[in-house]
């Protein structure tokens, strides 16, 4: 017993953070590794290095037949990405370390969205729970199980700012705040990588897509970013940096033309900013043929050409275009590129590989007992679904229908809709998860809604009938029949609607937020007679359902909550858990509102109420929004008190300390996200009218009070000016404490 304790404690030892001293000499004995490697390498070698080619994202190719394994043999791949078959990947990286010349092993890298084997909710539903500590537990299980799979580089995190939610990869970032995408950033970068990258149960980050990508005209995937200095700075860029500065080891171009340069070759952000202003030397990837496609933007010429310029911008991996492979070494013997720039990307990969610990042990995230011991463990589900419960949003719960109270009115219960029970179009998933491109998965592995709550409900006493209607997703007169009927039949109605899993992610872009494929009309006809209902939606964008928000007494958005959908739904009906979500974007009214964010900037002629004329605002509609960030109800209630100042006024370097008392004024314990927003409202350009600087989530006992402090520097009063300076100007602010963007207290103070 005793050696066992002694032998733990050892263990424990070894695990631990390395010191800064240790973290430098071992620095400095990678760069001379990789420098007597560098001056061994032929040219062809170098750039097989940057070429990052794809495996089968399914089921594995066959790598003895593949001509892949030929590829790696010849010393032209230098990393795989998308390969799940774990066989496989051993006998590529045997053939790179055994049967090559230098004997440099591959890196392997997959799209880690939300979860690996165990899928967790997406990363905007994440942003919903405002819990970072779970974020970052939920991105360590993520990266165990990758890392025990063979996989050793995660694309991820997204940490595109967007205000467009048309926009399908909405679904994998942290919503429209800078300030909060970027803690989200940090959190998720903190969970891939650990305290030590060359850990076999971590994985690199790679911060994407820089930059701009959440910009795109019109919401169409791959489309132009057009966007001034000062907003690509203020917006886009804080979670980028945020990324760099918590260490991610990597970042990932973007696909879309920034300001009419592609991201892929833009000196100004990737030598300039990153590397430059920011002091990250990491390695940038490409996305996917991103190189190749600058000559479909029409700003590179052919392979050649856009190989010089993307490496000349600082670029260095080219990930599944082959670009660099039949343009790279045309542009070193044109002149067009030198030797020593080739040389640093190649430096960059190299180094890469070292802090993962490959040349030591290739084969340290292909242990086969490792994995069997590590994929898919039962805490592992536990976590997934205590994360979905704690990420779903309580929009609306008119005369307290929720939770379900055995004793209340409620006795009969019909369960409807596309999402009841679906098993099929990855529906509670998303497009980004393992089979990638398949449409269907092993649905044995999803706890659906109809699978947990009708169980549940009956061992509580309620009589629960499950109607399953619209299982293509899309509603007709016979599923408009079948629900009325169900609906007559019930004391209640759950209407589980939304969007497909499957119409979540890149490339699903739309051209309307509506509840899509007749599901409003089915929620009409379901509450017909008054019915009382309550609308759980599925779904990975904000959704515009005008019918159902004034008629439909009780709304849900449970996003995509991954595997354990069905648990964490019937956990928080029942009030096993008491939602605590908050919007991390605005729900608009109208996909006409769009873009519709809450920290925008005033106009000159702000309209103060619906119906003034001659001020900016529609005709037909208010220029609130339908649901506002930060918005989040409870089965409880909060009050806030009025806020305290430390000072009226601070000088430049002090500190301002504003304080609330948060009372739960309700029968039940909650968790309440408290808000701190600032407005400067006199500088050398116009400012936003709220800007988020700080939250804390905090729990409370029925009638227990707590007070939450928030501390402001002049850094948080600072912004990036039309000059390109970042300033804090000294003149007057206010200070908004709440429990969402608009229902705040508000101080004033003052900036000397």
């Amino acid at each position: 017993m005793k050696n066992t304790a002694i032998r733990s404690l050892i263990i424990a030892f070894c695990f631990l953070p390395l010191t800064a001293f240790s973290q430098k000499t071992s620095v400095q004995n990678i760069d001379r590794r990789v420098e007597e490697l560098l001056a061994k390498m032929t040219v062809d070698e170098k750039i097989g290095q940057l070429n990052q080619v794809v495996g089968d994202i399914s089921t594995g190719t066959d790598v003895k037949q593949d001509n892949l394994l030929n590829q790696i043999r010849a010393g032209k791949v230098g990393s795989v990405l998308s390969h799940t078959n774990f066989e496989n990947k051993i006998v590529m990286q045997r053939v790179a370390v055994k049967e090559t010349r230098l004997g440099i092993p591959i890196v392997f890298g997959f799209d880690v969205i939300h979860g690996y084997k165990t899928i967790f909710p997406i990363p905007l539903a994440q942003a919903a729970g405002w819990n970072l500590a779970a974020i970052e537990a939920g991105e360590r299980i993520a990266a165990t199980e990758a890392a025990a799979d063979g996989q050793n580089w995660a694309f991820a995190p997204m940490v595109d700012i967007t205000h467009d939610p048309r926009w399908g990869r909405v679904m994998e970032g942290a919503g429209e705040d800078p300030y909060y995408g970027s803690r989200v950033a940090e959190a998720r970068v903190r969970g891939f990588q650990g305290a030590d990258l060359s850990l076999p149960n971590t994985v690199a980050a790679c911060a994407k897509h820089f930059a701009g990508y959440g910009f795109v005209e019109g919401g169409r995937d791959y489309n132009t970013v057009d966007m001034s200095e000062q907003r690509l700075r203020e917006t886009v860029l804080p979670p980028f940096e945020a990324a760099a500065r918590a260490g991610s080891a990597t970042f990932m171009n973007a696909f879309n033309t920034l300001n009419g340069v592609p991201a892929s070759m833009n000196k100004h952000l990737v030598t300039d900013i990153l590397r430059g202003e920011w002091g990250w030397n990491g390695l940038v990837v490409s996305d996917w043929d991103s190189f190749g496609e600058t000559v479909e933007h029409g700003a590179a010429e052919d392979d050649t050409d856009a190989s010089a310029k993307c490496l000349a911008a600082g670029s260095d991996m080219d990930m599944a275009g082959g670009t660099f492979q039949l343009g790279l070494k045309k542009a070193l013997e044109q002149g067009r590129v030198t030797q020593q720039q080739i040389d640093e990307a190649v430096r960059r990969t190299l180094r890469f590989k070292f802090s993962l610990g490959l040349f030591d042990d290739p084969f340290r995230y292909l242990d086969p007992k490792r994995r069997e011991q590590t994929l898919e463990k039962p805490e592992y589900r536990q976590a997934a679904r205590a994360m979905a419960a704690e990420s779903m949003v309580l929009l609306k719960n008119d005369g307290g229908v929720l939770p379900l109270d055995p004793a209340g009115p409620f006795k009969k219960i019909a369960l409807i809709g596309p999402y009841a029970n679906s098993i099929g179009n990855k529906d509670y998933m998303s497009f980004w998860t393992l089979g990638l491109g398949m449409r269907d998965y092993d649905s044995t592995k999803v706890v659906t809604p109809a699978m947990a709550l009708k169980p549940a409900l009956e061992k509580l006493g309620f009589e629960v009938t499950i109607t399953e209607i619209c299982l293509d997703a899309n509603c007709d007169e016979k599923d408009y029949s079948a629900a009325l009927n169900a609906a007559r039949a019930a004391d209640l109605v759950i209407a589980c609607v939304g969007e497909r899993g499957y119409d979540c992610g890149e490339s699903r872009s739309v051209n309307t937020l509506e509840l899509p494929r007749g599901q409003e009309r089915l929620l009409q006809i379901a509450a017909r007679g008054n019915k009382p209902a309550v609308m759980v939606l599925f779904n990975s964008r904000p959704l515009v359902f005008p019918w159902a928000m004034e008629n439909v007494p009780a709304i849900l958005v449970a996003w995509q909550p991954g595997f354990e959908a069905g648990n964490a739904l019937t956990d928080v009906l029942t009030g096993k858990v008491n939602p605590s979500g908050k919007l991390p974007i605005t729900f608009p009214r109208s996909t006409g509102q769009i873009p519709m964010y809450y920290n925008h900037l005033s106009t000159g002629r702000p309209q103060a109420q619906f119906g003034e004329m001659w001020k900016s605002g529609y005709l037909d509609m208010p220029n609130t929004p339908a649901y506002p960030f930060g918005f989040g109800l409870s089965y409880t209630t909060f009050s806030y008190s009025d806020i305290k100042l430390n000072k009226a006024a601070i000088n430049k370097g002090e500190t301002l300390e504003a304080s609330v008392t948060v009372t739960n004024t309700g029968n039940v314990a909650g968790a309440e996200v408290v808000q701190c927003y600032i407005r400067d409202l006199f500088a050398d350009i116009s400012r936003p009218v709220k800007e988020l600087k700080g939250f804390e989530k905090i729990k409370l006992a029925p009638g227990e009070s707590r007070t939450v402090t928030f501390k402001l520097t002049e850094k948080d009063l600072s912004y990036w000016n039309d000059q390109t300076k970042f300033k804090a100007d000294p003149g007057k602010f206010k200070v908004f404490v709440g429990g969402s963007s608009v229902d705040v207290k508000v101080a004033d103070f003052e900036l000397k």
